[in-house]
């Protein structure tokens, strides 16, 4: 029980087998010989098929790839040969990211015929790890909203409740380790699109700095440029500390990427005696659920059980921040994301996208630049914030899941907000600052479906999310937690 009052929850029928293991598990079960990595793939591709059937989360089989890469590794591990640090445990992959030889649609129907023929720098690593590779997950259309629903895939549903949304874009990666289809699945986040999906599912999602984890050569199409992160998405904090180590490091393709030394990131769960953390439930201006802000403030509780030292603290933001800073540079990167796409090539398109498009072409150069420079204030904010602080906690989402099949919310009790990117006030400004983040499951609604803590950390400190997502996963084991189908 996360909460006082909160439900229980079972098991999705799909995740009894060795999907649900965590790949820390799965690593050290084949270390033991306990079962082989054929074993594991074909329990994954089982509540794949079964999770698919029932909350859509998959674009691309490839299980047919990952059957022969699991006999081939279990023969390699028969034998003794070293198989790499990730040998045998099954990763998804969101469809915004090349995988060489597989459809990349990018939820757009304008992709139907392109093929990658380069793996992304995260492919790359996670097929020399050892990883094997189960499948291509739904997002929405480039990226450009915080669902996965899209004209290629349809609607991608929760499983804790499929009547409603399972988050975006990421959304098909955040359902499939929530259901137990495999331990990992490698997301992208422009606007929250890993935090809000594995907050609205109940899992971790990490955010890392931006430029840690190279993008090229493959992420397609180009939006959110300046914006847009890759990162784990997985049950365990452990886990993604393993994935991080693996998939961070420099990459010469990619402009942003960062020229840093690989290492390896520990998730022990310790005390947190000694650590300030700045808590704010609303950034001082957003509309935030009421449900939310009580599981929100028992999490601080937790942390401040943990040993942290909690001030009521936040970055001084502008209100205006989303119409005047994000979409002038969110939505003018979406629209040069297809600048050379006819009106017809995009009459295919959601009607929402087209809307995005267009409004990011009618914003000028002036317009792109002046946002750049209110960007660069947001920034400030957060510099002088971590002087006072060590890391920020918020609401990861304002609300909890909204009905699949919708763009989002319009109102947060009684308080009108922008059904785009409104209802999910916490996560963007991040992106806007380029810093490092993650969410843990914190709690339920009456309805039980999940809410997240977001966790903040200065630039490239993901050792110190890592400190503090473990300490509360010791203290709320939310790994042990499955959904039940409902709707």
């Amino acid at each position: 029980m996360m909460t006082d009052g909160s439900p229980v929850a079972t098991r999705l029928s799909a995740s009894a087998g060795l999907g649900a293991l965590s790949a820390v598990e799965l690593i050290d079960g084949y270390r033991r010989k306990a079962f082989t990595p054929r074993d594991v793939v074909d329990d994954v591709i089982t509540a794949l098929e079964a999770t698919d059937a029932a909350c859509n989360v998959v674009v691309t089989p490839m299980y047919q790839q990952a059957r022969a890469e699991a006999d081939r590794l279990s023969k390699a591990m028969q034998s003794g040969e070293a198989c790499g640090p990730l040998a045998g445990v099954p990763v998804t992959i969101k469809d915004l990211v090349y995988v060489a030889g597989v459809p990349a649609y990018a939820g757009s129907p304008i992709n139907k015929a392109f093929v990658p023929q380069a793996d992304a720098a995260v492919v790359e690593a996670l097929k020399a790890a050892g990883a094997i590779l189960t499948c291509k997950t739904t997002t929405c259309e480039s990226g450009y909203k915080l669902t996965a629903d899209s004209p290629v895939s349809g609607i991608t549903r929760n499983p804790w409740n499929t009547t409603r949304t399972s988050g975006g874009s990421s959304g098909g990666a955040a359902a499939a380790v929530a259901a137990g289809c495999g331990p990992i699945a490698i997301g992208t986040d422009g606007v929250g699109s890993i935090r809000v999906p594995s907050s609205f599912c109940g899992v971790f999602g990490l955010k890392p700095t931006f430029g840690l984890v190279p993008r090229s050569p493959g992420f397609a199409p180009p939006s959110w440029a300046s914006l847009a992160h890759t990162g784990p998405i997985t049950r365990t904090v452990a886990d993604a500390a393993l994935v991080l180590g693996l998939i961070a490091g420099f990459d010469p393709r990619d402009a942003a990427s960062l020229p840093v030394p690989s290492r390896r990131f520990d998730a022990d769960a310790a005390p947190l005696d000694g650590l300030r953390i700045g808590a704010s439930v609303d950034f001082g201006y957003a509309a935030v659920s009421k449900e939310v802000r009580a599981a929100f403030t028992e999490a601080v509780r937790v942390l401040e059980a943990c040993g942290a030292a909690v001030r009521r603290d936040g970055p001084a933001l502008d209100p205006g921040i989303l119409d005047h800073t994000l979409k002038p540079i969110a939505f003018t990167e979406q629209a040069a994301a297809v600048a050379a796409r006819s009106a017809e090539e995009l009459a295919s398109s959601e009607a929402e996208y087209r809307a995005v498009v267009d409004l990011g072409r009618s914003y000028s150069g002036t317009d792109y630049i002046e946002a750049g420079y209110r960007r660069g204030q947001a920034r400030s904010a957060f510099l002088k914030l971590f002087e006072r602080v060590d890391v920020l906690v918020t609401p990861t989402v304002a609300v909890t899941a909204f009905e699949a099949g919708t763009l989002g919310v319009g109102r947060i009790d009684s308080v009108d907000v922008d059904p785009h990117l409104g209802w999910s006030p916490f996560t963007w400004p991040i992106n806007l600052a380029g810093l490092p983040a993650a969410t843990v499951p914190c709690g339920f609604d009456r309805d039980g479906l999940p809410i997240g803590l977001q966790i903040v950390a200065p630039w490239l400190d993901e050792p110190t999310i890592f400190r503090v997502a473990a300490a509360f996963e010791r203290a709320r084991p939310w790994a042990a937690m499955w959904p039940s189908q409902r709707g």
